[in-house]
Parts: structure tokens; sequence; C-alpha cells
């Protein structure tokens, strides 16, 4: 453990978030001393964000939580250019009103997280749109491209990387790293902030903001990323054989969310735990103790705990029950993702494979044929074994549902409409 002085930097380091830091003793002193503004920024390029952006999200929670004041920077200027970072191809092209509507969804997660208003240690939200649409093409050249040198932007990864594998990187890309340069200068002069945030990938356009800032302003700038997290097993956070874990209920009800933290890696729980919950270290420890079957309980606290953060608690309690209804009790739990399907549909009769797939268990009618062989495929709670059984009304419950299940995990209810 290291012996950082200010309260953020050793909630950072006690719970796995610290990789890399451009001046780990100077940025100490400073959290230490006063109160401090950081942001992480945020492109507009889905309507939502998923699980893969929680660390940033958590990472400004303590920020404030310890007494600071975090900016969430929204990236709607940035988005129309597109970070290379991390991409073996130019990213699409987006029209101002799908980046707008992007932005709209995106805003809604962080006021779960973080409390905004007025005060030293409030929030604020910002759009780089609000000064890079402005900029003028000559003055941003003579001002601040002169500030960078091409030999040290192809060195870094974001550049390097495409240039080694011989894949196009377009000019308007290329860019990319002048504009969040230049964002956290301007977010200097207008907010005093002298911290970038962000994951290690982030780490080569973070440091060309810091020592632009150390040009423009003669003022120490500051970096700190966090450890790009894959699962044990090498999955990147945030995607699944299912897609993507968005964080908006729109796009993942709590249910299922709350069921991706559940289904999480033994060798994953303590770091995730760390990471995604607010929970007392001591408590963290001794839920990491926990070994063989009681493993579980430890998962579901994740689950629950994680899911309350984003969803609120009674979402949280509500999904852990309905979870505890189907996988302990076998019952037909109200609370289960439903499907609904025309009743004419029904009446004439609804092939095994189709429901599968219109349900989203099955990507295919071939990974039906393949579950139902390794008698994973389950109606009503009773495995079904005939690849070309027919759904009718005959198979509705006393409840007006069909119980579509894959695996000990995996339910759909299937209702008429």
């Amino acid at each position: 453990m290291s012996d950082y002085k200010s309260e953020f930097m050793r909630v950072l380091d006690e719970r796995g978030f610290i990789h890399q830091l451009s001046d780990a003793d100077g940025l100490d002193k400073l959290l230490a001393s006063e109160t401090v503004t950081a942001y992480i920024g945020f492109d507009c390029t889905a309507t939502s964000l998923h699980v893969g952006s929680l660390v940033q999200i958590m990472m400004l929670y303590w920020f404030q939580k310890t007494g600071h004041r975090p900016i969430t920077l929204m990236g709607g200027g940035t988005t129309r250019v597109g970070d290379p970072t991390g991409k073996d191809e130019s990213r699409k092209v987006l029209s101002d009103e799908t980046i707008e509507a992007n932005k709209a969804g995106i805003k809604t997660v962080f006021e779960k997280f973080l409390t905004f208003g007025d005060g030293p240690t409030d929030a604020v939200m910002l759009d780089n749109a609000e000064w890079l649409l402005k900029l003028n093409y000559l003055e941003f050249l003579r001002d601040v491209g002169r500030h960078f040198s091409v030999n040290q932007m192809i060195q870094r990864d974001s550049v390097r990387l495409r240039l080694e594998r011989e894949q196009h990187l377009s000019f308007l890309e290329f860019n990319y790293m002048l504009l969040q340069g230049y964002d956290f200068v301007e977010l200097f002069n207008r907010t005093g902030c002298r911290l970038q945030m962000g994951g290690s990938d982030q780490w080569g356009n973070i440091l060309s903001g810091v020592d632009l800032g150390r040009r423009m302003t003669e003022t120490e700038f500051f970096a700190l990323t966090t450890p790009l997290l894959t699962t044990s097993s090498g999955a990147k956070m945030g995607k699944t054989a299912d897609g993507a874990v968005w964080l908006n209920s729109d796009m993942l009800s709590p249910y299922d969310y709350w069921q991706f933290w559940r289904n999480t890696e033994d060798s994953d729980v303590e770091r995730f735990l760390k990471l995604f919950t607010i929970l007392p270290m001591e408590e963290i420890s001794r839920l990491a103790a926990l070994e063989g079957a009681e493993i579980n309980e430890a998962k579901k606290v994740l689950a629950t705990e994680a899911t309350a953060l984003l969803h609120g608690r009674e979402a949280a309690e509500a999904a852990a029950e309905t979870a505890r209804k189907a996988f302990e009790e076998g019952e037909s739990a109200a609370g289960l993702p439903t499907v609904e399907v025309p009743a004419g549909d029904l009446e004439a009769g609804i092939g095994l494979l189709s429901a599968y797939v219109t349900a989203g268990l099955c990507q295919s009618n071939g990974e039906v044929r393949r579950n139902v062989k390794g008698s994973a495929v389950r109606i009503n709670d009773a495995v079904e074994t005939n690849e070309k059984r027919v759904l009718t009304m005959q198979d509705l419950t006393e409840d007006g549902i069909i119980k579509l299940s894959l695996g000990k995990k995996k339910h759909v209810l299937m209702r008429p409409a």
C-alpha cells in the first residue's frame, strides 16, 4: 500500500483504480492541499454508455466523494472527428442529429452517480462542441498546432499501431489528439481543471494535453489512468456473447444488468467489488474470503450493490428477488424479461426454433438445435428434446405466459399480445 496523503489517491490505490500517473507526488500534494477539478471525456458514439465506461464513472464518484469537483465532458465536438485509439479503421462519421441524440441518452447516467450543482464540489457537465465548433482553423494551427511535435504524435499508440499495421489513418483522426489536448487547456481556462483521467488506452492523448497545458499556460497539469479491464478469462469488460452491457435501462433491463454481475467469474469477484461497489473494504475482504459454493453469495452482493448504484436500491432488490424465484424456486417470476407475440401467431403455432430466436435467447436456428441436443432448452421448466416442437395457446400457464429457458440462468417469458 502506497503512502498517499490525499484521501482520493488512497481510495483509488486500495481499490485498484490506478494504472499510470504523470506525477504521483505532485498530484497527491495538490489533492491534499486544495479542492481540485478533474475531468473525463465521453464521446457520443452511442445512445448509451456501456459497462466498460463504469470504471471512469466510479472514479468520478470517488473524486467527488473525497471532496473534489468532477467534470463530465460530453464530446459533442470530438465525436465529429472520431478517436482512432484502439481502432483498426476509421469510425463511422455520425450526423449532427445522431450525435445530439446520443448525447441526450448518455447524459442521464451521470446523475445516478454524481451530484450536480453550483457548489465547490458539485459536478459540472460541459460539451466541447461549445468551443471546438467555433475554432478558426488558421488560428488553431498557429496557437495550438505549433506546440505539437509530429515526431511525438506518431509514437503515440493510437497512431503508431495504425501505421505499423499499414492501416488507413485519416488526417481527420490524426487531429483528434490536438483537439483532446486543447480541451484540457480550455477546461483549465474556464474552470481551473488541472487533472484529466481516463482509461489506459487514453494515456498518449492525455499526456499530449498535459504537455500542451504546460506550454500554453505555464501551469503543471496532471494525468491519471485506470487499467484497461478484462475478465480473468480475457474477455473485454462491457461485451458479452449477447452484445454490449448497456447502462441505460431502456437498452438493458435492471434484471439483465443484475444477471451480468451475478455471472462474474469467481476470480474476478474481489476486484469487481472494489471497483464497482462502494462497500467498505472490510466487508469486501470478508466476501472475498468466501470459498466454494459460498462465493455465489458474494456474487449476489456484487450484483445487487452494482445494480443499486445505477438503477436504485428498489430495482436492485427486485432483480435479486426475481432471480431467487426463477433459479431457486423454479417459479415463473413476473420480473423476468418478456417478449410479446401476436396472439394470432400463437394460435396458429410458433415453432420452437423461431420462438427462441425471437426471444433473443439464441442467435440462429442452428444454435437452438445445438442447445436442444444438449438438453439446455426448457419450456415452462420442463426439458424439451424435440426441436420440431410447436408452441401454442395450450402451452400458456395460469399466468398467461410461456416460460422459455436456456440453461439455468437465461429465461424469457413469452406473452400473447
